[in-house]
């Protein structure tokens, strides 16, 4: 049996805001509202479908994309373009740096919701360097 992720919902305080942000730093272009949603296809057929709710409602979540090596330094100078404080790790302790973990490269940003944005190029565990900060 084969299982894909089709789809899920991304809370936001401005669906527009949020899905042209992400499409931005991602290189990406952001749908056309459908309904309550602004959609953004990701290149693995996953798509981000913003919705708009009340501030109080969003609970933080991680989102982690894997890129191409060649497609990281684009959206690392998006990410410095924008004036976002980004690190190389989850807990914040390495802000203005990247991570080289599995040999690769990565990055995490906050998006304008208050989500937590990873981007890497190698996935945890492929070997080639350390390991565990996702």
């Amino acid at each position: 049996m084969s299982v894909e992720l089709n789809h899920t919902i991304v809370h936001s305080r401005d669906n527009r805001e949020s899905a042209d942000f992400l499409a931005h730093i991602l290189g990406l272009r952001a749908g056309e509202a459908w309904g309550p949603f602004v959609p953004l296809q990701l290149s693995n057929g996953v798509t981000l479908d913003f919705a708009t709710v009340p501030a109080e409602a969003i609970v933080m979540q991680h989102y982690a994309f894997l890129v191409p090596e060649a497609a990281f330094d684009g959206i690392l100078s998006r990410i410095q373009e924008a004036g976002l404080t980004y690190w190389a790790d989850p807990h914040g302790k390495r802000p203005g740096e990247i991570n080289h973990n599995d040999g690769g490269r990565g990055v995490y940003f906050m998006d304008p919701a208050g989500h937590g944005m990873e981007v890497i190029t190698r996935p945890y565990g492929s070997g080639g360097g350390t390991t565990g900060e996702s």
